[in-house]
């Protein structure tokens, strides 16, 4: 272990790696309740997403860890996930098997433009205050599916939106539940949101508003979402611009965590990212692990932020990824604890998932409104559409035509015009939907 992840070149021994697994594990865990929920609607087998959730994190996490030697855990993306089951299948129609051929696709689009260094020029060319509201509007996105699934919004034909029954108990098991994991995380508690989750959900099982089957049980079948991808109807042209969307929010979300998480870590050197091996391999890793995630059976794999809490215990090398790997495997043997999570016990992880990613707010450039404005169309558009995919393209249409209307045409880098233009022709010839 020494000599393979270089642990006294990184400053660090096997014990704080392992201790820093278990961290980053503990923070991140929740995913393992909250992908099957999400997906499931779509008509997925629930188990079945569950298995390929552990697996697609325990590949992704051991691939960053063997491969790049870094400490960041991987997992399906929240987002994304989102995307796929109420945006792709939900909203335009597309079999849950067509969106997973997106994915795959997408995966390999990924690939391909993190050897050729496409992805890097991609990221450069991306203004900051764009890529701050992308976030944040991914939040407000997560944040509405909350408050629907919990029953704390709800229609209304003369408002479109209006607060639901707060009296109904699992709306206040949700809000229980938020008040929890926000105290939780400001006290410093490891797994505030995986202990929120389960709290809830043994709030819900004690007064019957959840079924409790068991904790621990043999891993079920994952044979229903294995493999079951549809390519060719992934290719069919009305899904050309999910894929487009699924590559836009991969790099500009996987990057961006890497390198912060990087960063923190000390292990980016000074110079040109590409004569950096480790974030060379870092971003293969986390391409390859797209692909393996939608061959399983489920939404994008990315790395994971939360990844910043097992630097923070100490973790530098490619050992703390492992370890984390190790116990999602373990994690397939809670498939009973898993199907007893009620949405009213996801619902707050999601809510509290949207405050912190609101955060992003803070880094638009407000003084100068050819940058804000953009940005906040882009956060706006995501709830308000219920997609992620018109939020993104809001904003990079506006970013281009009121750089080009105040004669700062100049500011706006080539990988902008060619996503706007991209928006645009998807429009043009496929409309709103």
């Amino acid at each position: 272990m020494e000599r393979f992840f270089r642990l006294s070149e990184h400053g660090s021994n096997v014990r704080t790696e392992v201790i820093a697994g278990i961290t980053t594990f503990l923070t991140m865990a929740y995913i393992i309740f909250v992908n099957p929920d999400i997906l499931s609607s779509t008509g997925m087998d629930r188990d079945a997403v569950f298995i390929a959730t552990c697996l697609a994190a325990a590949i992704g996490s051991a691939v960053m860890g063997l491969w790049a030697n870094w400490p960041i855990g991987m997992a399906p993306g929240m987002g994304l996930n989102a995307f796929f089951a109420f945006t792709v299948v939900g909203a335009m129609g597309f079999t849950w098997q067509q969106a997973l051929g997106a994915v795959f696709i997408s995966g390999i689009i990924f690939l391909i433009l993190s050897i050729t260094g496409i992805r890097r020029w991609l990221i450069a060319g991306i203004p900051t205050s764009m890529r701050s509201g992308v976030a944040a509007g991914i939040g407000m996105f997560l944040a509405i599916i909350a408050m629907q699934s919990s029953g704390l919004v709800v229609d209304n034909p003369a408002t479109l939106v209006g607060l639901g029954d707060l009296t109904n108990t699992g709306t206040l098991l949700t809000i229980a539940g938020f008040f929890l994991i926000v105290a939780l995380d400001a006290l410093r508690v490891k797994g505030a949101i995986l202990i929120g989750i389960l709290v809830v959900t043994f709030a819900a099982i004690t007064l019957g508003v959840s079924e409790f089957t068991g904790i621990v049980s043999a891993p079920p079948s994952i044979i229903p979402t294995l493999l079951q991808l549809d390519l060719v109807g992934a290719l069919s042209y009305g899904i050309f611009h999910v894929i487009l969307v699924m590559v836009l929010v991969e790099v500009f979300d996987a990057t961006g965590t890497l390198i912060g998480v990087a960063k923190r870590a000390g292990l980016l050197s000074e110079g040109p990212a590409h004569q950096n091996k480790g974030l060379s391999r870092a971003l293969m890793a986390d391409s390859t692990a797209i692909t393996a995630g939608s061959l399983l059976g489920t939404s994008s794999t990315t790395a994971y932020v939360e990844s910043a809490s097992g630097v923070q215990a100490g973790g530098r090398t490619g050992l703390t990824a492992l370890v984390v790997a190790g116990l999602f495997l373990l994690a397939m043997f809670f498939a009973p604890l898993a199907g007893a999570v009620p949405a009213y016990a996801t619902a707050p992880a999601l809510l509290y998932v949207a405050t912190l990613m609101m955060r992003e707010l803070a880094e638009i450039t407000w003084d100068d409104v050819t940058e804000a404005a953009p940005a906040v169309l882009t956060a706006l558009a995501m709830p308000l559409t219920y997609s992620i995919a018109n939020g993104l393209a809001f904003g990079f249409i506006s970013y281009a035509v009121i750089k080009l209307l105040t004669g700062k045409a100049k500011q706006v880098h080539a990988a902008t015009w060619i996503v706007a233009g991209l928006f645009v022709v998807k429009f043009a010839l496929f409309g709103s939907h």
